[in-house]
Parts: structure tokens; C-alpha cells; sequence
């Protein structure tokens, strides 16, 4: 009987940190993913979305900066959400925001203010990412959600 409390003591603050936070924003998403959805290709994941991805970018534009425009993004699983994620940088190029529209209703479900030193920053490592992630699919088939098409 110990050894279970014991067991019990030990495992509980694992289990809380491995829980999804309750107030995750995207907890009012229309489209759940499963893990088997999370492995998709975009293209797979692109065929589930009840909104398009032209849609998705004119929806990101009325949560971005006034006059914005669109940069990279796409679809993607974010906390267990099909969403689409857009970089929609202000008409002076110094700062953005990222927009997250739902995949299945267009509602924007997040967005988060960025700076131009984290966007410049961001540009190479996103771009290796991109590069690997197309290689991977190449070499050994499988599928990979880790790069997105530019627009």
C-alpha cells in the first residue's frame, strides 16, 4: 500500500504538467485534430479545412495591423486545433502580428503581437526548418507538418 501512495506522490506532478492548460485559446476551436490527423501532410490536413486558405487570409488581415499584408503561413495543428497561421506584418515593416483563424468557421482564435528584430530573426531558422522538413518527405516518405507553402 505505501509503495502505490508513494507511486501516486510521485507521478501526480507529471500528470499535471502533461495536462493541457485550461485556458488554452484555442479551446473554442471548431476543428479538433487527433494524433493520427497531426502526422497528415498539409495537403491532407489543407482537404479537411471547411475554410480556404485564400479565405483564411483575408479573415488574418482584419485581426492584423490596419493596411497589413500578408506573409508567411498556413495551415497547421496548434494545441490540438486545425488552424491556419498567418504573419500579417504592418505597412511600415517594423511590426506584426500573428493571426490564428480557425480552420473550419474562420474565427480568429488568437493573435500575437511580434516586433521586426524577432520577425528578422525568425526568417533563416524558418527557412532551414522549411528546407528539412521538404527533404525528410522527399527521402523517406513520410509525412511532415513542420514546414508551410509561402503565399
Amino acid at each position: 500500500m505505501k509503495r502505490l501512495i508513494i507511486a501516486v506522490a510521485l507521478a501526480l506532478p507529471f500528470a499535471v504538467y502533461a495536462a493541457p492548460p485550461a485556458s488554452s485559446a484555442f479551446k473554442d476551436c471548431s476543428m479538433k485534430m487527433t494524433v493520427k490527423d497531426k502526422v497528415s501532410k498539409k495537403s491532407e490536413l489543407q482537404k479537411l479545412a471547411k475554410v480556404n486558405e485564400a479565405e483564411s487570409k483575408k479573415i488574418a488581415l482584419t485581426g492584423g495591423p490596419k493596411d497589413g499584408k500578408v506573409g508567411k503561413g498556413g495551415i497547421e495543428m496548434e494545441d490540438g486545433c486545425l488552424v491556419y497561421s498567418w504573419h500579417v506584418m504592418a505597412a511600415d515593416g517594423k511590426t506584426g502580428t500573428e493571426v490564428f483563424v480557425d480552420a473550419g468557421n474562420g474565427n480568429i482564435l488568437k493573435t500575437e503581437k511580434e516586433g521586426k528584430v524577432r520577425t528578422a530573426l525568425e526568417k533563416p531558422v524558418d527557412k532551414t526548418k522549411e528546407l528539412a522538413a521538404k527533404g525528410k518527405e522527399k527521402v523517406t516518405g513520410e509525412p511532415s507538418t513542420s514546414h508551410s507553402k509561402k503565399p
